[in-house]
């Protein structure tokens, strides 16, 4: 097996409009150069930061125009996010197997044909399921998922695994855990609490969690999350052992915990409790992660705890709101979040 050793020089970022991709190309337009970074957005009007660089209209499920946009931009880096996430997955399943496994395949098939230098992408926490660890779940353990978003994220684990041990081509994955970031709402995921939450405690308004009050979950602020994903992007190959499957962790919450954490700076927020489908998800994974592998390999350290991410979150949100108007925040009706592909 060999493998390039080459830093990235032109990347393109699938669902780059996505939780991640809106604060990912940034940073990494930052990194390599604003022209350098391609952002692949599948449909809508792209959020206005990405439209500081090169942006290119990408259906993962149309494996020649993804190798028509990497000819057409010299891309030797694919950072795939494109995905349909846990909880608006089991609203169509189906559609969620073909965008998240014929996405990933098309990606590695267009990876291995232009012989590029590298993919990343992200797999979850969904991997786990019924018989791994509760608390600590390490990296190796039983994959039993019970959303198709998690069987999914399995499958592109594997078919990852393969690319690397079968054509030699370098393709790096880790499991992100609930991500929490005040610059964009996320996409369907079981987490999506932990972000919505912050919104109406700073609006002064209650809040409604479609989780039980105790129910535990790793989580990551975006600052994190972007860093992990650059620092296993930029990686020596040669030192990893694994390649796809990283557990990264943050720390650990719930929704009671999160709540009196927003309560020091808001005393008088109030949480409600409405568990809908979503528990039984929440239900099937970790409590913790045991991250070690990835701190061994690559040197990765989450910076942010619960503390100091509920502080930064609050003082975010609260100067985009003195910022915005009422109608651009939708003041008016409940916070949702908006579905990225």
């Amino acid at each position: 097996m060999t493998v390039a050793q080459t830093s990235p020089q032109r990347l393109l970022v699938t669902g780059a409009a996505g939780q991640i991709g809106s604060e990912l190309v940034p940073a990494l337009r930052g990194r390599y150069g604003r022209d350098n970074v391609v952002a692949g957005v599948y449909r809508g009007q792209p959020p206005s930061v990405l439209l500081e660089g090169p942006v290119e209209r990408i259906d993962v499920m149309d494996l020649q125009g993804i190798a028509l946009a990497v000819e057409k931009h010299r891309i030797d880096t694919v950072v795939h996010l494109a995905a349909i996430l846990s909880a608006a997955g089991e609203e169509d399943p189906m559609q969620t197997w073909r965008v998240n496994t014929d996405g990933m395949l098309n990606v590695l098939e267009v990876a291995r044909e232009a012989r590029l230098r590298r993919v990343l992408f992200p797999s979850s926490i969904a991997v786990f399921g019924e018989g791994a660890p509760k608390d600590r779940t390490p990296q190796q353990t039983v994959l039993r998922p019970e959303t198709m978003y998690g069987i999914t994220k399995v499958v592109c684990e594997q078919l990852g695994n393969y690319y690397v041990h079968r054509f030699g081509l370098d393709v790096r994955g880790l499991r992100l855990p609930g991500i929490i970031s005040s610059e964009a709402p996320p996409g369907g995921g079981t987490t999506d609490y932990a972000v919505a939450i912050f919104y109406e405690a700073v609006r002064g308004r209650p809040y409604t969690a479609f989780l039980k009050p105790d129910t535990m979950l790793p989580m990551m602020y975006m600052p994190d999350c972007i860093r992990a994903m650059i620092e296993l992007l930029e990686a020596d190959f040669s030192r990893l052992s694994h390649h796809c499957d990283f557990n990264v962790a943050g720390f650990s919450t719930s929704p009671r915990m999160l709540a009196a954490a927003i309560r020091r700076h808001y005393p008088e927020f109030e949480v409600r409790y409405e568990p809908d489908f979503r528990q039984d998800i929440a239900d099937s994974w970790p409590n913790s992660l045991d991250d070690s592998v990835a701190r061994e390999e690559w040197g990765w350290q989450h910076a942010y705890d619960l503390k100091a991410t509920v502080k930064v979150m609050i003082e975010r949100l609260s100067r985009r709101f003195e910022l915005e108007s009422p109608t651009d925040l939708g003041s008016d009706v409940p916070w949702q979040p908006k579905e990225e592909t």
